[in-house]
């Protein structure tokens, strides 16, 4: 008898699950349709359907809902730039290596005051800074985890620690201890204020 009503219950489940899936067809332009095929042919996709997954993966992650212009979008109150690293790496290169903390500091309560106003949490509370590692990932700032009484930054967009001491202090309203001098980078937090 239970194996009987364990059976209805899955129907129902894959019943609703295929009415909740829709299908959807997609009218491409010629060269449109080129760039896909070239993409899957040279392996960096996986399909089409694979591909505008990730596309739709990648507006919602950016929040990508404010596009005035290609080249031009706001998340929240922030414009979002798409820049070149090198071009980044010149203009920290052109600061005094001892205002990087300082300047770091800044940018990361720019950061703080976008994402809590995007975002709507408080970064300084530890449990929401998963939300805000993604939020960076997305943006391309690296890949950030949270280990005990250390941060790690994987990948950062930029590679110097003062710099990164200075934005994730900013940001986080901590302070951090350097602990490792090149990617990945290693912060012992040694205070939360």
């Amino acid at each position: 008898m239970q194996s009987q009503d364990k059976g209805k219950e899955r129907l129902k489940e894959i019943v609703s699950k295929h009415e909740t899936i829709k299908r959807t067809t997609v009218i491409l332009d010629k060269e449109e349709r080129d760039f896909i095929d070239r993409m899957i042919q040279e392996g960096k996709e996986g399909g089409i359907k694979p591909l505008i997954s990730k596309m739709i993966d990648i507006y919602r992650s950016l929040m990508i809902y404010d596009w005035r212009f290609p080249g031009e979008y706001y998340c929240g109150i922030s414009r979002i730039a798409f820049v070149n690293v090198e071009l980044l790496n010149i203009l920290v290169q052109e600061i005094p290596k001892e205002n990087w903390v300082s300047i770091g500091k800044k940018m990361g309560a720019a950061l703080k005051v976008s994402m809590e106003t995007v975002l709507d949490l408080q970064n300084s509370i530890e449990e929401n800074w998963e939300e805000v590692f993604k939020r960076l990932r997305a943006q391309g700032f690296g890949e950030f985890f949270l280990k005990d009484k250390y941060l790690l930054v994987k990948t950062p967009f930029i590679g110097y620690p003062e710099l990164w001491k200075g934005i994730l202090e900013g940001l986080f309203a901590i302070e951090l201890n350097i602990k490792t001098t090149a990617p990945p980078l290693v912060f012992q937090i040694e205070t939360k204020r």
